[in-house]
């Protein structure tokens, strides 16, 4: 038995894999484009079979599939809709991905990726009809390609791929900002000094900073799904350049409504399909949106790593949890390399979404050609995100441990602390306390006290000679100095 098979396309005959569910013009598009080794995402093949099984419903119930006889067999319409559609249900479960082997970086608008969707799907069901590969009894173009086009198709998976794994993402989202809500609150007690600048600043609790964290990541999350929105309108039934040739009047309003049911997924009908086709604005809004989120947990990512640097001789306020030896020569020690791991994650997807952009903005008069390139960066951005915030909160953030005892003793050291002495004392008096305790590596207290005994230390506005106790209401307690308002006499204590 041959290893190949001869198939034909409108250029010419071309050897095929004889095992291959993939035909002429897949093959064509492997030889063209060996560019990177990569194949499509999941996604990308999960939304072009759903697309496929759902043009065969609706396009058999308007009646479409006239039927047609293959070696003296006639098979009707119903027979090939129902091969059609359960062919695409094995794509979609997962079933055919190994013949998906066109590269990402393709011939443009994806007609390759669509052809290799529309090979795979006749082949298989022209097997379900009892056929044999290569030999169509269900046809690529004809059948599991009718009322479509590359221009329609592709969008539209790009929008029901991303949709399809935005619960996914929201989740680990959700599930990152639930963790770091849980260490604000366990380490609420613990007080320590702020930091502007990388300087010393006025105190803050360990369960602020955290508690801010949280907010950030629920802040992406809903800036997430708000961009998805977008990406529900659907522009399939435009066909080739938005006017709908070649597919039924009711087309479009039955797909929409075909693929929400098979989906799950809230869908609408695109009220421009000009604008639908043209335009890769949804794609590029909601990239974006993950671009931001990628910004904010790259942030929170290096303050894990500054809060937790040394331990001996940095901050140590946290302590990270140790997954795994740090250095291949220097016995002991540990390095935060799920915080690590996250900054590359999120340099990746800012990565993808340069690239989205810059495709996005590279659409001519009725197409986007560069749609290939959205399509993977836009899901490798999703999968890379989805996978790093969830091992970044399961591996790192539910281990954070606080380190009380150094955080209080950082700030025990902290001059700044003064400010609280503004409204009793002023700015310049304050700011002399903190150059005096920091030139001598002594307490604020110790300066003013000090200065009271000397007499030296007056209230702002009058003039007259403070006493320690007064300084004492301000400084004391630390705490109270991270929940704001006015300490001492013009505050009401």
């Amino acid at each position: 038995m041959s290893d190949f098979r001869t198939e034909k396309d409108s250029l010419g005959e071309l050897a095929v894999p004889a095992a291959a569910l993939y035909g002429v013009q897949t093959q064509r598009a492997v030889i063209n484009f060996p560019i990177s080794g990569l194949r499509p995402w999941r996604a990308f093949i999960w939304s072009m079979a759903t697309i496929k099984a759902a043009a065969a419903q609706v396009n058999g119930a308007l009646g479409l599939f006239a039927g047609r006889e293959v070696d003296g067999r006639h098979y009707t319409g119903e027979e090939m809709v129902r091969a059609i559609v359960q062919a695409a249900e094995e794509v979609r479960a997962g079933q055919w991905d190994s013949q998906f082997v066109v590269d990402p970086i393709q011939a443009g608008a994806g007609t390759s990726h669509n052809m290799n969707t529309n090979e795979v799907i006749a082949n298989r069901a022209t097997e379900l009809l009892g056929g044999t590969r290569g030999r169509y009894i269900v046809g690529p173009n004809d059948h599991v390609n009718m009322a479509q086009s590359t221009n329609d198709t592709i969008p539209t998976a790009i929008r029901l791929g991303a949709l399809w794994r935005l619960e996914e993402l929201l989740g680990a989202l959700e599930g990152l900002s639930a963790a770091l809500q849980a260490k604000a609150v366990e380490f609420d007690d613990v007080v320590k000094s702020g930091r502007t600048h990388l300087q010393d600043a006025v105190p803050v609790r360990l369960g602020q900073e955290f508690g801010g964290y949280a907010k950030a990541v629920a802040r992406d999350r809903e800036r997430v799904a708000r961009a998805a929105e977008g990406l529900r309108r659907l522009g399939i039934g435009g066909t080739a350049t938005g006017t709908g040739l070649n597919a039924h009047p009711a087309y479009h309003a039955r797909m929409v409504a075909t693929l929400s049911a098979m989906t799950g997924l809230t869908l609408h009908t695109s009220d421009n399909l000009f604008e639908s086709m043209q335009s890769m604005a949804d794609a590029a809004d909601f990239s974006g949106a993950l671009r931001t989120t990628a910004v904010t947990l790259v942030r929170i990512a290096n303050d894990f790593r500054l809060l937790s640097s040394g331990p001996t001789t940095g901050l140590d306020e946290i302590r990270l949890p140790a997954v795994q030896p740090g250095s291949s020569i220097m016995p002991g020690k540990v390095n935060p390399v799920l915080a690590e791991m996250l900054d590359m994650a999120m340099f990746h997807v800012q990565g993808c979404d340069h690239t989205v952009q810059l495709a996005a903005q590279a659409g001519q008069l009725e197409l986007n050609v560069m749609m290939p390139i959205i399509a993977h960066n836009l899901f490798e951005a999703m999968q890379v995100m989805i996978g790093a915030v969830r091992a970044f909160t399961e591996r790192c953030v539910v281990g954070v441990t606080a380190q009380r005892a150094k955080a209080e003793g950082w700030l025990a050291k902290n001059a700044i602390i003064a400010t609280a002495l503004n409204p009793l004392i002023g700015y310049i008096a304050a700011a002399e306390l903190v150059k005096e305790a920091m030139k001598h590596n002594t307490t604020i207290r110790e300066v003013a006290a000090a200065r009271i005994a000397a007499g030296t230390l007056t209230q702002k506005d009058t003039g007259r000679p403070i006493t320690l106790a007064e300084v004492d209401a301000l400084l004391g307690d630390v705490r109270k100095l991270t929940e704001g308002g006015l300490g001492g006499p013009a505050g009401g204590g």
